[in-house]
């Protein structure tokens, strides 16, 4: 067998020519010869216990261990050889692979154009993603603007699609977590937690209460009035108690303006009721002129705007949840078409849920975008089904929409990556560590900042600043009636001075303390007129 064996290692002669010399194939088949007859005899001495090798032909020993000594150079450069090639073909294949490619959707606020950039949620997180991983990126928006969902024969389609066939290898966007793309598709940690609400619009969302009388006018409104009321109608007392022609006499004459009667006066005045007596000074009439003019206006937009908001509430419903929904058909509802919203209620065994579904599927009303769904809710009369995390960036643009406080089916915004890829790990890991850093929750609150745009959302109760005329026009009456009863005292009091040869000040200040006094100093006198009738 060693013989046998030994004899394989070796090429045969080659014979190129027919001139080849007979020499050197003497020699060659020596040599062989001898080859083999010293193999013999080590085989011999070896089972004999002899090991006299040396003792053997040493031009022989010598010829084979050169021939061995060649084999093994050979042998180590071909393995140097196979060694380069392959670090070679490594390096290649990692320079393609650091620049991923990755595939998005256009959704406001997670991937926004900015010019040829894009910028967003989703870009932040893919920038800083990167950053800890060193990897090299390039964004392309998906073909057809598509999530991604299974067809009937299999194929899947959108951004799921593309990772499926290799045409991407990242895929980051608001997807969903899901057992049918976990299937798939490899898919990350989440990045963000959602749920699925319902977006409609405040007058549809808000119930009727109690005192839904005050909506025509806002809590400013009806604070000012309340603070217009009460000047009225103490400009009333003090002008009626500062007026020689209204009380001429403070010492034997009572006022008919106390403070009850000015309240009174100026509460019948804003019914349109009345209540006499009516003031007989200028200063008087002037202010209550004033009061009326302010209770004509105030009356005529209270009852224009209450009329507005009960036609407006006659024609909708309160909707607070799913169930709401579910039982009432004036309200159109839907939700993205080919998302995991519908699917959510396609595959759910809960009644109400199934409803849901088998109403949407009979009338149609899906949309084919975010930004669709969220125009047909702010037109009124449709509610829009999506997922909470998008609803809320929604109510933070738009003051007009309010979400729905039931969130139901709560899942996670995942990146997808080819099923079996070893960066999936990565990206969790990166993904983990932004959360506990706080940076995902700080591009949370950069991209869903809440910014009412005041041209879009007009509330329907009157606001402060479109009344400010009636309270201006106001404020003036008043102050001219508290000035013209100053003067006409003022007058009185220098007639009085006059004829009593005293200073004005003095008979001004003696007939501002008599007719301001809190008890009236005519009181003693009255129970000694009424005792006198009496008797």
């Amino acid at each position: 067998m060693l013989y046998i064996h030994t004899s394989c290692c070796f090429s045969p002669p080659l014979q190129t020519s027919s001139t080849f010399s007979t020499h050197k194939d003497y020699v060659a088949d020596s040599t062989f010869e001898s080859e083999k007859l010293q193999i013999t005899l080590d085989h011999d001495r070896a089972h004999s216990g002899q090991s006299e090798v040396g003792r053997a032909n040493p031009a022989v020993t010598s010829w084979t261990f050169v021939r061995m000594s060649i084999r093994g150079i050979r042998m180590t450069f071909g393995f140097f050889v196979l060694s380069v090639w392959f670090f070679l073909d490594m390096g290649v294949c990692t320079a393609v692979a650091s620049e991923l490619r990755i595939t998005t959707i256009k959704q406001e606020p997670y991937t926004m154009s900015k010019g040829s950039q894009m910028e967003g949620f989703c870009m932040d997180l893919l920038s800083e993603v990167a950053k800890k991983l060193g990897f090299k990126y390039r964004v392309q928006l998906v073909k057809d603007s598509s999530y991604g969902r299974q067809d009937e024969s299999g194929t899947w389609n959108g951004m799921v699609g593309e990772v499926i066939r290799g045409e991407a290898d990242l895929a980051i966007a608001p997807l969903t977590l899901t057992a049918a793309r976990e299937k798939v598709v490899g898919m990350t940690k989440p990045f963000m937690q959602t749920g699925i609400s319902i977006l409609l619009r405040k007058d549809i969302s808000e119930a009727t209460g109690f005192f839904d009388f005050l909506t025509p006018f806002t809590a400013e409104t009806w604070v000012g009035i309340l603070i217009a009321y009460l000047g009225t109608a103490a400009c009333i007392f003090i002008a009626a108690r500062l007026s020689p022609c209204e009380w001429s006499q403070p010492q034997t004459e009572p006022n008919r303006f106390s403070l009850l009667h000015s309240l009174w006066y100026t509460t019948g005045a804003l019914t349109l009721q009345g209540a006499g007596p009516h003031p007989k000074a200028l200063s008087g009439r002037v202010i209550c002129c004033s009061w009326w003019l302010f209770t004509i206006i105030l009356l005529a937009c209270y009852f224009s705007n209450l009329s507005s908001s009960k036609t407006s509430e006659s024609t909708h419903l309160t909707v607070k949840g799913f169930e709401d929904l579910a039982n009432q058909d004036m309200i159109e509802y839907g939700c993205l078409a080919g998302s995991s919203t519908l699917a959510f209620f396609k595959n759910s065994n809960n009644p109400v849920y199934r409803r849901i579904y088998e109403h949407m599927e009979r009338t149609k009303s899906f949309v084919s975008s975010m930004d669709e769904g969220v125009q047909r809710a702010k037109e009124g009369n449709y509610a829009f089904i999506g997922e909470s995390v998008s609803l809320d960036l929604a109510v933070a643009r738009y003051c007009e929409l309010v979400r729905a406080n039931e969130v139901v089916g709560m899942r996670g915004y995942s990146i997808a990556a080819p099923l079996g890829s070893p960066i999936i790990k990565n990206l969790s890991v990166a993904i983990l560590q932004l959360s506990e850093a706080g940076e995902l929750a700080y591009l949370r609150s950069k991209w869903w900042a809440s910014s009412c745009l005041a041209d879009k959302a007009k509330s329907s109760a009157v606001q402060p600043h479109s009344l400010k005329g009636m309270f201006l026009v106001l404020a003036l009456g008043l102050g001219l009636g508290a000035l013209l009863a100053v003067l006409e005292l003022t007058s009185k009091s220098r007639k009085s001075a006059a004829e009593q040869k005293k200073s004005c000040c003095i008979v001004l200040t003696e007939e501002l303390s008599l007719r301001l006094r809190t008890s009236d100093a005519n009181r003693p006198q009255e129970n000694e007129a009424k005792d006198k009738e009496k008797a």
